[in-house]
């Protein structure tokens, strides 16, 4: 089983987004059940959840992972194919956020924007290096940091912007023979924290803008 798998195709999505068959799919992330075993634990009957089984199989998301004899019967023992699932911008794809159509450092939906080509573009590139059988080469880097003060924040975004340029402008080489170009994304923002209420001290809320660029590249 994957930990996290990518969801392209609009169908697919559409099946997985039914609250029945995202409870199933939730069912068998955590363990291989038949569709008896799934009945009682969804107040369904079998029949309704070995319809339901037979959809997700169908779109990949589940799978046989054995058979067990009960009696006279023979049950198919599904699984997730996956830990958890994204549903990657190209399941609409006409309608997808597209972040070369406007550039505002300042703007949490271009920020929004940027994030969704990530899950498209990330998507494709596992649903590539599985065909063929490769590891992908990727690289993440996840931090928190409290600012005193909003100058704090800008004077921090400041030096990102910077560091991150400098570093670009060091290692970019567009004339290199058999070069593949990579896409950095360095975003800043709020921490979500919706235990604690709402408003900015709770990171639910708006916040003021940051006095220099975000630092998103």
């Amino acid at each position: 089983m994957l930990d996290v798998t990518v969801i392209e195709d609009a169908e697919a999505a559409a099946v997985s987004l039914d609250p029945v068959r995202a409870r199933l799919l939730a069912e068998l992330a955590a363990g291989p059940a038949s569709a008896a075993m799934l009945a009682g634990r969804v107040g369904l009957p079998r029949q309704k959840v070995n319809y339901h089984l037979k959809t997700l199989e169908r779109h990949g998301l589940v799978e046989l992972a054995g058979e067990r004899r009960k009696g006279n019967v023979t049950e198919r023992l599904m699984r997730a194919t996956a830990a958890s699932y994204v549903i990657s911008p190209q399941a609409l794809a006409a309608v997808q956020p597209d972040p070369d159509r406007f550039r505002d450092q300042l703007s949490a939906r271009w920020l929004l924007a940027l994030g969704a080509r990530l899950v498209r573009d990330v998507g494709s590139l596992l649903t590539g290096a599985a065909k063929a059988r490769k590891r992908l080469a990727t690289y993440a880097l996840d931090g928190e940091v409290t600012f005193a003060s909003a100058a704090d924040r800008a004077a921090f975004v400041e030096e990102l912007t910077a560091g991150v340029s400098a570093l670009i402008r060091k290692y970019h080489d567009g004339e290199a023979e058999g070069g593949r170009p990579h896409r950095i994304v360095v975003a800043v923002h709020p921490e979500v924290r919706p235990e604690a209420g709402t408003g900015p001290e709770a990171g639910t809320g708006p916040v003021e803008a940051p006095a220099g660029p975000e630092a998103t590249h």
